[in-house]
């Protein structure tokens, strides 16, 4: 189901009956959002916990979600311009998004885009703002969450960015079919239950070294719309 930002217009909850029809698209209420974060509000405003909306639509929950966790990056970094543009990026790179429309996960990516680049005051040729851009061509993915594959057929990834400190971050791949089905194994009473996360859940092959802001941008192709 696709969910996307409320306008005050109640009359607007609906964008077309046939996007409603085909995709189950509906709008929830900012005030309602808000509501449900606040039930979950230590996460929420903790800046590294992960977030991951299978319905993104345009992000009316992830925005709000990274706004609490840049608060928190203010209140304890706010001191260290160098912390506190590393912590902005990991709250950002701390929150995932899966979206069936095409036109929805670029909204998403350019809401969450806006909302980082203003609370930093980033022109679009800063680093740290391609940086982002990059991270979240990753995170956020157009695909569907129910069969856990892409816009292209392929099984969707799930990029956890880890802060190594002192500028550098590291990326790991996890396949979302293989996270979610492993995650079984850890249920009271299954063989597999003793097993710690590090025997469960394994990256793909795929290995990469530490990263920095400026190798981040170097990655982006071109800057989220």
């Amino acid at each position: 189901m696709a969910s996307r930002t409320c306008p005050n217009d109640d009359a607007s909850l609906i964008k077309s009956k046939k996007r409603v029809a085909d995709h189950g698209e509906v709008f929830t209420p900012d005030w309602l959002v808000e509501k449900m974060l606040d039930l979950v509000r230590g996460e929420t405003e903790r800046i590294d916990a992960r977030f991951l909306e299978p319905a993104c639509g345009s992000g009316n929950f992830l925005v709000p979600i990274l706004r609490r966790k840049l608060a928190a990056v203010e209140l304890v970094y706010g001191k260290s311009t160098f912390e506190k543009r590393h912590y902005s990026l990991v709250a950002l790179a701390c929150c995932y998004g899966i979206e069936v429309l095409a036109d929805n996960i670029a909204e998403c990516r350019a809401n969450m885009l806006s909302v980082f680049a203003a609370f930093l005051k980033l022109a679009e040729t800063d680093e740290l703002y391609c940086a982002a851009a990059h991270v979240l061509s990753l995170n956020l993915i157009h695909g569907d969450a129910m069969t856990m594959r892409d816009d292209l057929g392929d099984p969707i990834l799930v990029v956890e960015w880890g802060y190594l400190g002192r500028g550098k971050f590291q990326r790991r791949d996890f396949r979302l079919d293989k996270l979610t089905g492993m995650a079984a194994f850890r249920e009271e009473g299954t063989l597999f239950a003793a097993l710690g996360r590090h025997e469960i859940f394994q990256p793909t092959p795929d290995r990469y070294a530490p990263m920095t802001v400026r190798d981040l941008a170097s990655q982006a192709a071109e800057p989220v719309a």
